[in-house]
């Protein structure tokens, strides 16, 4: 099990506006911020997360030379749906609309949007409709 993940974006700024609105519809919020002279990176960094644990972060150390692959579970389907349309307000790209991937399961309900640096962002619920 995870504790927490992080990676760099390319423009700091626009990731915080993007990440900030996106997940927001999932429960999840900023959490900290770390200054770049408190952080070992020499770089500005903010951890967003649900109960005051940040547990996704994003810091201003430039983008990656790959994309990622970010999967949030959300609590129904109603969530993904808020998700996606928050994420696209927010500056992101469609990347799957909301709905039914039966290949991974049957109740596999998701959305994929791509972020302003072109990483796979996607909100899942498990859950039977």
């Amino acid at each position: 099990m995870l504790a927490h993940m992080g990676f760099p974006v390319e423009d700091y700024g626009r990731a915080k506006r993007f990440y900030g609105g996106a997940l927001a519809p999932l429960g999840y919020a900023p959490v900290m911020e770390v200054d770049a002279k408190d952080n070992p990176s020499g770089h500005p960094a903010v951890g967003y997360g649900r109960d005051g644990h940040p547990d996704f972060w994003i810091g201003a150390e430039g983008g990656l030379t790959g994309k990622l692959h970010v999967a949030f579970v959300a609590e129904d389907r109603a969530a993904v749906d808020a998700f996606h349309k928050a994420a696209l307000a927010a500056g992101g790209t469609d990347h799957g609309a909301p709905g039914l991937r039966p290949h991974y399961h049957p109740n596999y309900y998701a959305a994929f949007v791509l972020d302003p640096d072109g990483h796979n962002i996607e909100a899942v619920c498990h859950k039977p409709g």
